[in-house]
């Protein structure tokens, strides 16, 4: 790591390749594309990065009087910008996934040559307790169930199925938008998933998710697709019969909620989480669901876990000997 320190201030100046020109617009737009070619990430999450280091790149403009470039920034640069997301009261982990943005950025220009080392390598956030996710009760996802069969007949049909699955499976949304026909298995109740990356993975369903897209194709896919003449092989449509987006189905499971009348804070994600909790409070393995939801990390997967303290305070009582009289070992 090459780094120079201003012998008046104390100031650590990052140093940058000498000789090169090319401007924070072209290396945002090759890292970009770097991340959807190589990386395969999906547009919603290339969107988030571009989002990130334009934010960035607009705090240099607007507080940097020496310099406005992303390869010229210096410690006091980043010790700025953070202080500044702290004092809008920017969630922990919104930071961090800034953070984690234009460490990526600079991690991808060092490895091109263009700067030599990366001034977000060294940035640590203070810890702080991990929000626990919000789940669906069984009485509010019924409430769901029921307020997803309301209005329009055909959508009402699309509306319980997108409901069905995402509840079923636990996948992501932007994953339930890259399902096809072809990657549906119904007879053998599989999905064939693509997540994060392009990794796929095989997914189950119940019986139920099974009657609400055999429904769906029938009574309101198929009609769609004919009266709009679209042809294409994605499985959810929306009123047109074209494939919906990931804010597509964003504003119909938030459509659902609103209809359903439950007042607490809630959105569509909470699906994912009522998935996971549910299958560790019924004893499913940690492994499994680390696989069933694609996570990378178990984790990521065994935040879940505070749902089955219940579960877990039976099994002690039940199996540990010294709390259950029929274990003890007799005189």
């Amino acid at each position: 790591m090459i780094k120079r320190v201003d012998t008046l201030s104390k100031r650590i100046v990052f140093c940058w390749k000498v000789g090169v020109k090319m401007d924070d617009r072209k290396n945002m737009d090759w890292f970009l594309k770097y991340l959807r070619s190589e990386r395969h990430y999906s547009e919603d999450t290339v969107q988030a990065y571009q989002n990130d280091l334009t934010e960035f790149l607009k705090f240099l403009n607007e507080t940097s009087k020496d310099h406005t470039s992303l390869i010229k920034i210096d410690s006091f640069d980043v010790e700025s910008y953070l202080t500044g997301l702290y004092d809008k009261k920017y969630a922990r982990n919104s930071i961090a996934q800034k953070v984690s943005a234009l460490r990526s950025f600079y991690g991808f220009l060092i490895k091109n040559e263009v700067i030599k080392n990366n001034p977000f390598e060294y940035v640590h956030l203070k810890n702080q307790n991990r929000r626990l996710p919000r789940f669906f009760y069984p009485t509010e996802m019924q409430a769901l169930f029921s307020a997803a069969k309301k209005g329009e007949r055909k959508l009402a049909f699309r509306n319980s199925a997108i409901l069905e699955v995402f509840y079923s499976t636990g996948i992501r949304v932007s994953e339930g938008v890259t399902i096809q026909l072809k990657d549906i298995d119904l007879e053998n109740q599989l999905i064939l998933v693509t997540g994060k990356g392009r990794k796929q993975r095989y997914v189950p369903f119940g019986e139920p998710a099974k009657r609400a897209v055999e429904s769906y194709l029938k009574e309101s896919r198929e009609p769609l697709m004919t009266k709009y003449h679209q042809k294409h092989d994605y499985l959810f449509v929306n009123h047109f019969g074209k494939p919906l987006t990931s804010r597509g189905i964003e504003y119909i499971l938030n459509g659902i909620i609103k209809q359903s009348s439950l007042t607490t804070n809630i959105h569509p994600h909470m699906l994912r989480h009522t998935f996971a909790t549910e299958m560790l409070n019924n004893g499913a393995d940690m492994r499994s669901v680390q696989e069933l939801l694609g996570h990378s990390s178990l984790s990521t997967t065994q935040i879940y876990t505070h749902v089955t303290k219940s579960h877990l305070m039976n099994d002690y009582q039940k199996y540990f000997p010294r709390n259950n009289q029929s274990l003890k070992p007799k005189k």
